[in-house]
């Protein structure tokens, strides 16, 4: 969301979205950017968001209005600050050095943007980071860095996704897909949304919100998996009680990786309906 648009800012309170992202960045000209910072750092204080993660992406520190940035997101305490094109572990160092000392309480993490080659090639120090909780795809950049830009489909791009998800797998750390740009052309955008989600990824970042929609339901565990999911559990916790050592659901084996998959899913469950 443009944080220079105060009605995108107030309309993002009624967005059935898991998280959202105030941007200080290439939504916001130079002009506005004072302003930005103001109205994004406000509206993360405001707790008018609901049970919604509530992001503010800062300018890099390469830039006139990094520092400013950062500081005042640390002020209001967001979820999370979005920083853009991280490089390693020096970039992340020097964020949460400005954090700590602008005085960030510590539920304020870090959502690194991979985009850049430098990005692909530090991935598994950029997951590993402590304050790093996201890895966010900036696939727009990253497909302008491989000169792929004008290649239809993301075909150039899937190695370096699955360099990306497997450093965030190895961490244990949330990874998003990145954006989809055209909002007119819905059709691709669920493809595209439904190849990350088989891809593996946590989620999507969206520009539109006719996006949340489609990107909810095909994140969104369904009615049948969270009764199978249930049965799973259940069945293994019975199985653990009565000392057997093996255990089927529907004529099938489960082994501990379906239970945590069966788990897994109910969080999400839970998660979606606490949303709302």
């Amino acid at each position: 969301m443009p944080a220079a648009n105060a009605r995108a800012l107030e309309k993002a309170k009624s967005i059935p979205a898991d998280a959202l992202i105030f941007d200080l960045e290439d939504a916001v000209a130079p002009d506005a950017k004072d302003t930005a910072r103001e109205q994004a750092a406000a509206a993360a204080a405001s707790g008018e968001y609901g049970q919604r993660e509530v992001t503010i992406r800062c300018n890099g520190l390469d830039t006139p209005w990094g520092e400013a940035d950062i500081a005042a997101a640390a002020a209001a305490g967001p979820s999370a600050i979005v920083i853009p094109k991280v490089s390693g572990l020096d970039a992340l160092g020097a964020v949460a050095d400005r954090l700590e000392a602008a005085g960030a309480p510590d539920h304020t993490t870090i959502w690194a943007m991979v985009e850049t080659p430098q990005a692909i090639f530090a991935a598994r120090d950029i997951a590993g980071f402590e304050r790093v909780s996201v890895l966010v795809m900036g696939t727009n950049d990253l497909a302008k860095e491989l000169r792929a830009e004008l290649v239809p489909g993301r075909a150039p791009l899937y190695p370096h996704l699955a360099t990306a998800l497997l450093a965030a797998r190895e961490a244990d750390k949330v990874i998003l897909d990145g954006v989809y740009n055209d909002v007119r052309d819905p059709e691709g955008f669920e493809v595209e949304a439904r190849q990350g989600f088989e891809m593996g990824f946590d989620g999507k970042t969206l520009v539109h919100p006719d996006q949340v929609e489609p990107a909810n339901r095909i994140w969104a565990p369904s009615e049948e998996q969270v009764e199978h999911a249930r049965k799973v559990i259940a069945a293994f916790e019975e199985a653990e009680a009565k000392g057997r050592g093996v255990v089927t659901v529907d004529g099938r084996m489960i082994e501990n990786l379906h239970v945590d998959n069966a788990r897994r899913t109910l969080a999400t469950a839970d998660a979606i309906a606490a949303l709302g």
